[in-house]
């Protein structure tokens, strides 16, 4: 439990009503369930390990037993003195293609039994041989073992995400943490500043060495880059926090929403679908639903034994990621795709459906008809997305 932001709920004067026992039952289990913090920053330099060793030394103070599982100073001077008389727990040393790194010693954690346990670097690959493959996967297992956990992450680690700060920074990540690990927190907190101050931290030799200096200011740092990430950290920390007041508000009998937004991401069982599925979760996060769904035709032809190897594994690639981010992945069967995605659409109230814009010619279209232009003239419930797919994408 985070006692310094704990809030005793007084009883609703909107409703003048008990809580359903539903909502007492949920009490009762966010009381007893270990907790979650995530700190999230624009870029690295926001302050969100400096915030968290804060948040630990508060913790102690209230007398909440508080240890250190991995803490990465980078070797900035100011979180190093943070850490300050804090206790840590033993990194594990692992040897690596002929280096030795420090990794989270999960056992020895669990072993420790702390009541809150601080873990950087959320979206961090472990190397090979550890038990989990991802550090998210740690933070769980600490859950799971009823130790509460304070950890932090850089937007564009977020799986939904990825594209978009692909496309704004030129920068592919490759390491992320799927939208759905998000659920589980019980807190998303931005850690902001603004972009000039994070321009003069990293001129000051206080996020990276000074040999890294130039390049960063001149590629990811650049001041259209750290305002784009910057918003994409706010918008996500509200919509998080919109989707919690819905879910308390819904549980409390205080108010329902008048027309439930429900997405719907069509995809091919060709090529790659992850563009469209990364833009569902995001609209679907803004719309504060969780009733989202990725949705593909199997035709015929393309039964299983009959389609095309490279369609098929392109196929099961995107049906992991669209279930990592939150989907329902729905399969329909039908001779005739734009029948059966409107049949789909109409039965469960849709009220956002998104295409991927392949490269088509005209006389294709004509001959083979378009599944958008259908939903176009016969769904006028729902607003239709058409998003432009890449070469490789389509």
């Amino acid at each position: 439990m985070f006692v310094d932001t704990e809030i005793t709920e007084m009883p609703s004067r909107e409703t003048g009503t008990r809580p359903s026992p539903e909502a007492i039952l949920q009490r009762l289990q966010d009381n007893e369930q270990a907790k979650l913090r995530v700190y999230i920053g624009a870029a690295a330099g926001v302050g969100k390990t400096y915030q968290m060793l804060e948040d630990a030394h508060q913790l102690r103070e209230q007398g909440i037993d508080v240890v250190i599982g991995i803490v990465e100073t980078h070797g900035r001077a100011e979180t190093e003195e943070k850490l300050g008389d804090l206790e840590i727990v033993k990194p594990r040393l692992v040897e690596y293609r002929g280096a030795v790194f420090e990794e989270l010693d999960l056992d020895a954690v669990i072993a420790r039994r702390p009541a809150v346990a601080i873990i950087d670097e959320l979206a961090h690959t472990n190397i090979a041989g550890a038990r989990n493959p991802k550090r998210y996967q740690d933070v769980k297992e600490l859950l799971e073992n009823g130790i509460s956990v304070i950890t932090a992450i850089n937007i564009q680690h977020i799986e939904s995400l990825n594209d978009v700060v692909e496309r704004t920074t030129g920068v592919q990540v490759r390491e992320t943490v799927p939208d759905c690990f998000f659920k589980r927190a019980d807190e998303v907190i931005d850690v902001d500043v603004s972009v000039d101050t994070l321009r003069t931290r990293l001129r000051q030799g206080k996020i990276y060495s000074v040999e890294k200096i130039e390049q960063s200011l001149n590629n990811f740092f650049r001041k259209g880059n750290l305002s784009t990430l910057r918003e994409l950290s706010l918008r996500h920390v509200a919509q998080f926090q919109s989707t919690q007041d819905q879910e308390y508000r819904t549980r409390e009998g205080l108010d329902q929403p008048v027309i439930p937004e429900k997405v719907m991401v069509c995809l091919a069982s060709r090529g790659s679908g992850k563009k469209l599925i990364r833009t569902g979760a995001r609209i679907a996060g803004r719309l504060a639903t969780d009733d989202w769904f990725a949705v593909y035709v199997e035709t015929p032809k393309e039964a299983e034994g009959r389609i095309d190897p490279r369609a098929y594994g392109a196929l099961q690639e995107n049906i992991r990621l669209a279930a990592s981010l939150g989907a329902k992945v729905v399969k329909l069967k039908g001779s005739n795709v734009a029948d059966a995605l409107l049949d789909f659409a109409r039965q469960n109230a849709i009220t956002h459906v998104i295409f991927g814009q392949s490269a088509r010619s005209r006389w294709q279209i004509i001959l083979k008809g378009s599944v958008i232009n259908r939903f176009l003239r016969e769904v006028k419930d729902a607003a239709v997305h058409v998003i432009p797919l890449d070469k490789g994408d389509d």
